[in-house]
C-alpha cells in the first residue's frame, strides 16, 4: 500500500511541476470537519469537477463521512454511491481542449511539497500581468485558468469570499487524499483500549500465578 501511495505521488508531481521550495506559500491550516468539506465539495464540483477527477474518492466516502445524503445526490446525478467522483471532461475533450489530461487530484496534496499549503497558494496566486495575460505567482506556467476568479477580484469582499472558497476546496482535497482517516484514528483508540484492559487483566493474572507459587 505505501508503494502505491508513492507511485502515485510520484506521478501527480510529474504532472504538477513546480517545487514548493521557489515561493513563498501561505500558511495554511487545514479544517476537515464535515461542514467545512461539505462546503469544498460544493465549490470544487461548481469550479473544478468539470475537467478535474477524484478517481480515488466515491461518492459513498461522502457519506460515510456524514455529509447531506440530498447534496450528495445533487452532484453525483446518475451517478451511484459506488461511482469514483470522476470529471465530467473525457480524456478525449480534454486531449483536443487542452493538449494534456488535467491531473487527478485525489493525492494532489500529497504529491506536492508543501501539502495543502502549496495548493491553496496556487489557487490565490493568480493575478494580472502588465499585459494584460493571466499568471501565477506559484506556477507561472501554468494551464489552468483562474477558476475561482481572484486575479479580476479588486473588491475586498469578493476576495475574501475567494479565500474562503479556496480555503473550504484545498481542506477538503486535504480530506480526500485519506477519506478514511477519522475512522482509523477511532478503530485505533479502540485496539488501545483493548490492549490496556488485556494488559491489566494479564497483569492481575499473573500476581494469582505468582501468589499461589509462594504459597
Amino acid at each position: 500500500m505505501n508503494r502505491l501511495y508513492v507511485s502515485l505521488a510520484l506521478g501527480l508531481a510529474a504532472m504538477f511541476p513546480a517545487s514548493a521550495s521557489e515561493v513563498k506559500l501561505e500558511n495554511f491550516q487545514v479544517d476537515t470537519s464535515v461542514i467545512a468539506v461539505e462546503r469544498g465539495v460544493d465549490t470544487f464540483m461548481n469550479a473544478c469537477h468539470g475537467c478535474h477527477s477524484l478517481k480515488y474518492v466515491h461518492y459513498r466516502d461522502l457519506v460515510s463521512f456524514g455529509i447531506d445524503k440530498d447534496r450528495i445526490a445533487a452532484w453525483r446525478g446518475d451517478s451511484t454511491l459506488d461511482s469514483a467522483m470522476t470529471s465530467l471532461l473525457s480524456d478525449e475533450a480534454s486531449l483536443q481542449s487542452f493538449g494534456k489530461v488535467p491531473p487527478d487530484l485525489s493525492m494532489m496534496v500529497r504529491a506536492r511539497e508543501g501539502g495543502a499549503s502549496y495548493l491553496y497558494s496556487y489557487l490565490i496566486g493568480y493575478y494580472i500581468t502588465p499585459d494584460e495575460k493571466t499568471s501565477n505567482h506559484v506556477f507561472p506556467l501554468t494551464k489552468m485558468p483562474d477558476a475561482l476568479e481572484i486575479s479580476t477580484a479588486t473588491d475586498p469582499v469578493k476576495r475574501s469570499a475567494i479565500l474562503e472558497q479556496a480555503h473550504d476546496i484545498v481542506s477538503f482535497l486535504s480530506w480526500a487524499a485519506d477519506p478514511h482517516e477519522a475512522e482509523r484514528k477511532s478503530l485505533g483508540y479502540y485496539v488501545i483500549g483493548y490492549l490496556i484492559i488485556l494488559t491489566v487483566l494479564l497483569y492481575n493474572v499473573k500476581l494469582q500465578v505468582w501468589s499461589s507459587l509462594k504459597g
